[in-house]
């Protein structure tokens, strides 16, 4: 009998252990779970926060929030994940195919800019943006899709026509002020397909930016870059004067 006990006991006392370890077990994934959760909230507000940051710099940079902008932003971010990280020198080379909004985004995010040499603009009047990775020449062309702006019909197009002629509302200016931010946000969440037509090109980047001699204009005395000058009648002249003459 008294061994019958002894068993019983031990065998309740295993049990007990093999719950508690059961228990602590659950309690551990569970644990492991709330942190996983946890780590993503806190990525989550990461991201918000330096989603805010970055927006916050880039209206300060450019004066406002608008499609325009936002459509930028877009574009720079996917040339970010497809050709390489923010441009602290010429690694990356943008060539721009417009003077819109969408240019100064590109030049705050991804870090090409016309002093750098990186940023080309090419006066084409499409809103379409080239981006190119110099260490192996790796180049994508980012065309802004016509449904990335507005429909015609839509009340932020005519609002806008209103706006821009001058024949708006105080109310109407107001209500297309609003509806011109939800539009730069419907932008920022929107899909890339639904905005771009992306595809891979072949393209050489252009020379790295070289520092020149600087030579004096004989009609201006004001100093040019050598590969700047126009020769006329023997005369070293800048591009000003050169068109001037020129046209006598």
């Amino acid at each position: 009998m008294t061994l019958l006990l002894t068993i019983l006991t031990a065998l309740l006392a295993a049990a007990l252990l093999i719950a508690l370890v059961v228990s602590l077990f659950l309690i551990l994934r569970t644990l492991q779970s709330v942190r996983k959760y946890i780590e993503k909230i806190n990525w989550g507000v990461r991201a918000i926060e330096k989603e805010t940051e970055m927006l916050g710099g880039l209206q300060d940079f450019h004066g406002h929030m608008c499609p325009g902008l936002a459509v930028g932003i877009r574009a720079a971010e996917i040339a970010l994940a497809r050709i390489g990280k923010h441009a602290s020198d010429e690694q990356i080379v943008a060539i721009v195919e417009t003077d819109m909004c969408a240019v100064d985004a590109i030049q705050f995010v991804t870090g090409c800019t016309f002093g750098k040499g990186n940023l080309i603009h090419h006066d084409y009047g499409k809103n379409a943006f080239t981006f190119i990775r110099r260490s192996d020449n790796k180049a994508i062309r980012i065309l802004t899709k016509p449904a990335a702006w507005d429909d015609p019909d839509d009340e932020h197009a005519r609002l806008s026509t209103k706006v821009r002629s001058g024949a708006a509302t105080s109310e109407e200016a107001a209500r297309f002020h609003k509806s011109h931010l939800a539009k730069a946000r419907q932008i920022l969440d929107a899909p890339s397909e639904q905005l771009f037509s992306i595809n891979e090109t072949t393209i050489t980047a252009p020379k790295k930016a070289r520092i020149y001699a600087s030579i004096k204009c004989v009609e201006c005395n004001e100093m040019v870059m050598e590969t700047r000058l126009r020769k006329f009648g023997g005369r070293d002249l800048c591009i000003p004067c050169f068109e001037k003459a020129e046209a006598r």
